[in-house]
């Protein structure tokens, strides 16, 4: 039987280790000699060196019997993460906390009542001051405990504190369980479906909003309750398309690392999340000057030697950085510019492996195809672009599968592939109106490649202009204008009346908005 690499755990977790952790697993299981010959370790060996999961190969290699297997498999998983666990590279303050309230536990169970209690006392410092609240509040709950049991003088008043310290980190913590749900669900939102598409949507996304928003005064609020609350108002305002509110609570979740360093060594996925809203906003934006600034303050931050690396935040940091390279683009019209980083993208993006989904690949060749849009390779293009809608079993947000099509039958048009158009036309509407994603913008789009076979050559132009004209009503419409997001239709149109190529018409329209930053 053999099962793909990522349906079976153990396997996975094998191919993950580095040369490091594989070597410290062997010393590890190696301080017992009794485990030098172990059918876990020979497990271990086996699976290192195999290329695929191949469970009847692992049977007849006759390390362990049919009926063993899931045993051993199961306690080889253990022992690995316990051996990653002991590992310095991932060790960090939550371990360290969590490892002193159960030393803490170990000498209550004891009977140590004193040392029990100076233990949680550094430790729920340590928590304290790391913005780590639900592990504090776990502490101080086994110290009322203990003190209920080791009788002293102080008693009262040290109830009293510990109560009220109670109280304090539970309202904390409620605050913060209310405002993480709220942004989750937010988010959620936002990678199902996108931005709001009609008045009915954008006023569920509201009432939702000021229903599930818990009532805060921000000076009351420690980090973590400031990291929520910007999360689930940066979502709403993504959602609704404010991209100036994205702006400034991105800037805002950004800011709040930057003034508590200790927290970007902590909780860097968080940290970097939060530079990708930021650079992305300022794309929507399309403030340049901006963008490269707080780009370079992130590259500076990310390349330091103090910044937490493993595979998880690696993985990030290539996305973000590849993601914002290609975005700088956009903005100014600089295509042909872009183009040299594909390459390279392409051949870093084989060592990730699975470590990067494939929503996220998808949305490099989206990126990838709109760079060759605008550098006028259609052929290429179209090419990046079959690599999303040839992808049957893709789960990816639905306003890019509808732009990848509409993009699609535009490349087409310009590549000069009519005998495609007809039947990419039907495919498109057929897709458009299934997902429920068939907007005016797009409407008019197919109304008019599909009467383009009618259009004279000399009557070309004016069919162009009367489409621009159309389509300038929406440029600003708070629910048709998402799709100038993806695709820049109306300067597409600019370079078919005025004869000039797509990036000139955006990099001057750039140029006429950038004087009034």
């Amino acid at each position: 039987m053999i099962t793909k690499d990522q349906k079976d755990n153990l396997f996975a977790l094998v191919k993950s280790l580095t040369k490091s952790e594989k070597r410290q697993f062997k010393l590890y299981v190696g301080r017992l000699g009794v485990n030098s010959d172990s059918k876990f370790l020979n497990l271990f060996n086996f699976l290192d060196k195999a290329k695929a999961y191949n469970e009847a190969l692992i049977l007849k290699s006759g390390i362990v019997k049919k009926q063993q297997l899931a045993n051993v498999k199961s306690h080889l998983y253990k022992q690995i993460l316990i051996s990653l666990k002991l590992n310095p590279s991932h060790q960090n303050i939550r371990l360290q906390i969590r490892e002193q309230l159960d030393f803490a536990s170990i000498l209550y169970h004891k009977g140590l009542y004193k040392q029990s209690l100076k233990i949680l006392d550094k430790a729920k410092e340590l928590a304290i001051v790391n913005e780590e609240k639900n592990s504090a509040f776990e502490i101080v709950e086994l110290e009322k405990v203990i003190e209920s049991q080791y009788i002293t003088r102080s008693i009262s008043t040290r109830a009293d504190e510990l109560a009220l310290q109670a109280k304090e980190l539970s309202t904390l913590n409620v605050i913060a369980s209310k405002l993480s749900n709220l942004s989750l669900q937010l988010y959620s939102n936002i990678l199902k479906t996108g931005y709001v598409k009609n008045e009915d949507e954008a006023k569920m996304v509201i009432n939702y909003f000021n229903k599930q928003l818990p009532k805060v005064k921000i000076e009351d609020l420690g980090f973590r309750e400031k990291l929520w609350l910007y999360k689930a108002n940066l979502w709403q305002s993504f959602l609704l398309q404010d991209f100036l509110n994205c702006f400034k609570y991105a800037l805002k979740w950004v800011d709040l690392f930057y003034q508590n360093p200790s927290m970007i060594s902590l909780n860097p996925v968080f940290f970097l999340k939060g530079n990708n809203y930021l650079l992305e906003a300022l794309v929507f934006i399309g403030n340049k000057a901006k963008f490269v600034e707080k780009f370079n303050e992130f590259e500076a931050t990310v390349q330091k030697s103090s910044f937490p690396e493993d595979e998880n935040v690696a993985s990030l940091v290539f996305l973000y950085t590849n993601f914002h390279k290609i975005n700088q683009h956009f903005i100014d019209g600089s295509f042909a510019e872009g183009l040299d980083l594909i390459p390279t993208i392409e051949k870093e993006l084989i060592p990730f492996g699975e470590k990067i989904d494939p929503h996220h690949k998808m949305i490099f060749y989206y990126k990838f195809a709109s760079l060759h849009f605008g550098a006028g390779n259609n052929k290429e293009c179209i090419k990046y672009l079959d690599k999303i809608i040839s992808n049957k079993s893709l789960s990816m947000r639905e306003d890019l599968l509808c732009f990848s099509r509409v993009l699609n039958l535009v490349a087409h048009y310009e590549a000069g592939l009519d005998y495609h158009l007809e039947t990419l036309l039907r495919s498109t509407y057929k897709f458009l109106i299934k997902m429920n994603d068939l907007h005016e913008v797009q409407k008019e789009m197919i109304k008019f490649i599909r009467g383009l076979q009618d259009i004279y050559p000399h009557d070309l132009k004016n069919a162009f202009k009367a489409l621009h004209k159309t389509l300038k009503t929406f440029e600003d419409h708070p629910y048709e204008r998402r799709a100038f997001l993806y695709l820049d239709i109306i300067s597409w149109l600019e370079s078919k009346i005025e004869n000039k190529p797509v990036a000139e018409i955006i990099h001057t329209k750039y140029l006429a908005k950038n004087n009034s930053f």
